[in-house]
This record gives structure tokens, sequence and C-alpha cells, in this order.
């Protein structure tokens, strides 16, 4: 089994959506001792924004240039790790109502047709199923409460509707709101989400074991 650790908040050590991954990959290799880990830091290794010499694998257009060459190059190399991974496991702090831009431009050269989802007379249709995404959401303040703190997020509804286009049901959340308001609110979103990071794991280790069978 093959699992993909991304982080992509950018305080470092002082990151709690980096604290609640490593603690999930922990979790989950605990379960699962033979799990090959790959890490990605989109902090330190983010790929460019998308432009006119990135858009070789949309277009289809053989390279003209290096520069070309090299984000042809990048962006084959991220789908090809991301398909070759059977657990992905993402940092994904809320920044500005969203999620990084860096994990934006991660994500942007994944959506490959072809790849990760294809185009039917019906519809696109996802071609990376059989994945489980667990994704640790921080937030400094309280979303999932109230009508207006969910119409105002748009980084847990946006993974999940993305890697759903790309076919993969099995999205999952740890979740610790409320992070800066106080060292008591903090607190209490690290323990509700250390509790859920054992649910999680237990509950994917079932899924993983049913598709598998």
């Amino acid at each position: 089994m093959q699992l993909l650790h991304v982080d992509s908040a950018i305080t470092g050590d002082q990151s709690v959506s980096r604290q609640l991954t490593a603690r999930t990959v922990a979790a989950w290799q605990a379960a699962h001792p033979g799990t090959t880990v790959q890490y990605l830091d989109l902090a330190q290794q983010a790929p460019s924004h998308l432009s006119a010499q990135s858009l070789g694998f949309r277009t289809g257009q053989a390279a003209a240039t290096e520069v070309e060459r090299n984000e042809n190059a990048l962006s084959e190399a991220l789908v090809s790790q991301f398909l070759a991974s059977d657990v992905i496991v993402i940092g994904a702090p809320l920044y500005n109502f969203s999620i990084p831009s860096q994990l934006k431009a991660w994500i942007d050269r994944l959506a490959q047709a072809g790849r990760t989802f294809k185009y039917t007379d019906k519809g696109p249709v996802g071609l990376a199923g059989g994945k489980t995404v667990i994704v640790a959401s921080t937030r400094g303040g309280v979303y999932s409460t109230s009508e207006g703190g969910q119409a105002m997020e748009h980084q847990e509804s946006y993974l999940k509707v993305v890697f759903g286009f790309f076919g993969i049901t099995d999205v999952r959340f740890v979740r610790a709101e409320g992070v800066a308001m106080g060292d008591d609110a903090k607190a209490a979103a690290l323990d509700s989400a250390e509790q859920s990071i054992r649910t999680q794991v237990v509950a994917a280790n079932q899924s993983t074991m049913a598709q598998a069978s």
C-alpha cells in the first residue's frame, strides 16, 4: 500500500494542519505497517500556477521550449505520483475562506483529462476511484455550526467536489476549528481532531478492506 502525505500550510512548525497530517499518517502506518509513504511539502515544492507554458497536458501539443518540457514533466510526475497512491493524507488549512494557493496549484496539475477524469456523452467520469483521501482541515474560526459559516467555507466543500470529480468517493475530514479563538478553544479543537483521526483511520481501514474483498 502506498500513502501520499501532502502538506500545504505556510506556517511551518506552528501549523496545526501539519501536526494533524503527521498524526494521521502515523495512525495509518500503525494500522498498516507495510505502508510506503511519500511526502510532498507544497509550501516548499509548490508547482507554478497554470500558465500558457504549463497547459501541455490539456492541449496535447508537443512542448516547443525547454520551459514547456519542464512544466510537462512536472505535471506528469505529480499526476503519476497521485495515481500510484492508495491513500492520500492532505493538510488543508483555511486561508481566506478557501485552500492555500499552493494546494490549488497541485490540484490543477492533477486535473488531467484521460488521467484523473474523462469526458463522455453523458458528462465527465472520474478515473481515479478506489482511493481514500483524508483531509486535515484546520480553521481559525468556527464555520461548521451555522448557515453563515457554512456559506463562507470553500475549503472542505471544494475538496470534496474536486476529488469526487476524480472519481474518489471515500473523502474523509479530520477537522480542528476555532484554533485562533484562545487556548481553551484550541485545546478542545485538537482533542476533537485526535479522536477524529482514530475514528476516520479505523473507518477508512474497514472501507479499504471491503473494497479489496
